[in-house]
């Protein structure tokens, strides 16, 4: 059974009943003046001190807490590693004489057992019980001020306000924007939930906004490169709007745990209000085409910018493409998985049982299990508190809804090791992706009610799968049916082949599919239960292939900061018309996703869309074409180069 997971955090020493504050964009805010109950002297006071100005020194807090690649003007910082703030006074401070508090807060009812309202002092009235604060210089009436988050706080949009104490009261600063920080996961630090020790790991599965997403076959596999986009513009704001429309309690928001589980049933529209639609019909006319997509902004920005309304459509590669933004965007280490042969167990018994007809076809109305060609999903890394320390590190998350999970449609965190160990009793839904990777497809033939074995061993990373019949398989499936899995006859993968050629001089290219066949050959007629391979290569490969999206021409040298010229031809290479066609042209840390829509592309004729782009960050970047219309999906290019300063001659290609 799954429990909820507290890391230890500044409300793990609360008591009685709470109410869950779950927004971070509610506020509530302190009272610019706050008297003791005390008495007062006769006749005017003295005010004391005051607050002029705060500086959050936003450009170098954010280049030492690996946050600079953000498209924001507000500082970001990661969990327990020391930022500094100047404040300017209105005469010099004196730590013996002056008492200054530095207030941070989040949501609309600030506690600070909740770990919403946290106070980091200076000066004779020091007491910092959770983040640690110290004075790092002073100059003349400037105290530089360091703030350290606690490893376990609660990541999100703090507010901050810096009061001056005497013995009468508290002054406050008034409420400004502008001293707004956002805090973040860290995985640079060890005491972090998320810490990786390899710097090379760090900058693949933290920093990278770009990469590659596989599908197709697996004999046959293809791959399309992604916008992860997690440092554009407005995708933070955006991600922590998706928990706040999923009313996720802030006091979880520290727990890397909670935060992916929760992720995995957000970002799928069949509860509530998530953020993508699923779509596997094949008509996408109330919506975009799965296929059309370039990358996650758009769509965590579109569902940001319409009130949270789900965006329509999607498929697994979609799904896994924005978690793994939502994730690298917080601070968590991720990565997309493509399982090819991926199983999908609807019973629960991690077998996927096939009821075939008297004539070997399908049944579709009593098959409920099925086995995809591919299937995408995430793998995000973390300590795993909850578990034995060798099953920390890699964990799966699904968000593409297939079952539901403690009555959500989402799947994970499940450890990786755990699955690889056969060890299906922790949390969370170890069994269903256990299924995925390693289920055995059952095969019932009526109406006799024969049962034909498959053996079948997905394919995966290297880090998950195994080889077929050796010895470490076999003892995976004997720990997964001590745990919990019904045992079934295990049967030692069996040599057979079957080669079937069709020869032509000329294939002309059609516009749909006339007919598919599925065949299943015994493997011997005399072996009970008969052990058969079905199998199916239908790919047709072109050498022409790349002429639909003919160039992506670039005009200048890409510089930091100075306008770029990128032109896309297309030429319809068909003799029928092409309609309803949408390009688009994306590309992290060049240009937010561009939308071109053409009603029609004649036969033969070619279409040339150019746009301008001003790359803001240095170094390797990619940018992404696709072309989709209901007659032909998927159409990519993309062009690679380096952005360079001009100012400087040490970026190499």
């Amino acid at each position: 059974s799954s429990s909820l997971v507290h890391l230890p955090g500044p409300w793990e020493h609360q008591h009685g009943r709470i109410s869950l504050d779950n927004s971070n964009s509610h506020e509530s805010n302190l009272l610019e003046y706050e008297a003791f109950d005390v008495l007062r002297p006769r006749g005017p006071l003295d005010e004391g001190l005051s607050v002029l100005s705060v500086d959050m020194r936003v450009a170098e807090n954010r280049k030492d807490h690996y946050t600079d690649k953000f498209k924001s003007s507000s500082l970001i910082v990661r969990r327990n590693k020391e930022f500094t703030i100047i404040i300017k006074l209105d005469r010099a401070f004196s730590a013996e004489q002056d008492d200054v508090q530095v207030e941070f807060l989040i949501g609309s009812s600030p506690n600070e057992n909740k770990g919403t309202y946290i106070t980091v002092s200076i000066g004779k009235g020091k007491h910092n019980r959770h983040w640690k604060g110290r004075v790092v210089e002073m100059q003349g009436n400037e105290v530089t001020v360091g703030i350290t988050p606690d490893a376990s706080c609660i990541i999100g949009r703090f507010r901050t306000f810096v009061a001056i104490v005497t013995d009468f009261g508290r002054r406050r600063t008034q409420r400004n924007q502008d001293t707004d920080f956002y805090v973040l996961f860290n995985p640079w630090d060890p005491a972090d939930q998320v810490y990786m020790d390899k710097e090379e790991d760090r900058q693949e599965y933290v920093m990278n906004d770009v990469g590659i997403i596989y599908n197709g076959e697996y004999n046959n596999i293809t791959s399309r490169s992604w916008n992860f986009g997690q440092f554009e513009e407005g995708v933070l704001d955006a991600c922590l709007m998706v928990m706040d429309a999923g009313k996720v309690p802030l006091l979880f928001r520290g727990n890397a745990t909670e935060v992916v589980r929760q992720g995995s049933a957000l970002l799928n529209a069949q509860d509530d209000k998530g953020v993508m639609v699923g779509n596997w019909s094949g008509d996408y006319s109330s919506g975009t085409a799965p296929t059309a997509w370039t990358g996650s902004p758009e769509i965590l920005l579109k569902y940001a910018s319409e009130g949270c309304e789900p965006v329509c459509f999607v498929q697994c590669w979609v799904f896994a493409g924005v978690m793994n933004t939502f994730m690298r965007c917080l601070g968590i280490p991720a990565r997309v998985i493509t399982n090819f042969f991926s199983a999908h167990d609807n019973t629960g018994n991690v077998k996927t049982d096939i009821v075939l007809d008297k004539d070997g076809k399908i049944d579709r109305s009593r098959t409920k299990d099925s086995v995809w060609n591919y299937h995408c999903w995430n793998e995000v890394y973390m300590k795993r508190p909850d578990l034995p320390e060798n099953f920390s590190g890699w964990q799966v998350v699904d968000c593409t809804p297939q079952e539901t999970s403690d009555g959500l449609y989402r799947c994970g965190p499940t450890s990786v090791n755990a699955i690889k160990e056969g060890e299906l009793s922790y949390p969370f839904d170890a069994k269903f992706v256990f299924a995925e990777v390693k289920s055995m497809s059952m095969f019932l033939l009526l109406p006799s009610i024969q049962c034909v074995v498959i053996v079948e061993n997905a394919n995966i990373l290297p880090s998950t799968s195994m080889n077929l019949g050796s010895l470490k398989e076999r003892e995976t499936m004997q720990m997964a049916e001590r745990r919990g899995v019904s045992s079934r006859d295990y049967l030692p993968p069996a040599e057979a082949g079957v080669t079937i050629e069709l020869q032509a001089d000329t294939i002309k290219m059609a516009t749909k599919l006339l007919k598919c066949y599925q065949f299943c050959v015994p493997y011997a007629s005399d072996v009970q239960p008969t052990v058969c391979g079905c199998f199916s290569n239908n790919s047709v490969t072109s050498p022409g292939w790349d002429f639909f999206v003919k160039t992506v021409n670039m005009t200048g040298s890409p510089m930091v900061g100075k306008e770029l010229m990128v032109s896309v031809e297309f030429l319809n290479p068909y003799n029928f018309i092409l309609q309803k066609v949408h390009l688009r042209i994306d590309g992290p840390g060049l240009i937010p996703t561009k939308l071109k829509y053409y009603s029609q592309i004649l036969p033969g004729a070619s279409v040339t869309y150019k746009v301008l782009l001003i790359p803001r960050l240095l170094g390797k970047k990619v940018l992404m074409v696709c072309l989709d219309c209901p007659l032909l999906r998927q159409v990519t290019n993309q062009l690679e180069f380096v952005v360079k300063d001009e100012n400087r001659n040490d970026l190499k290609e």
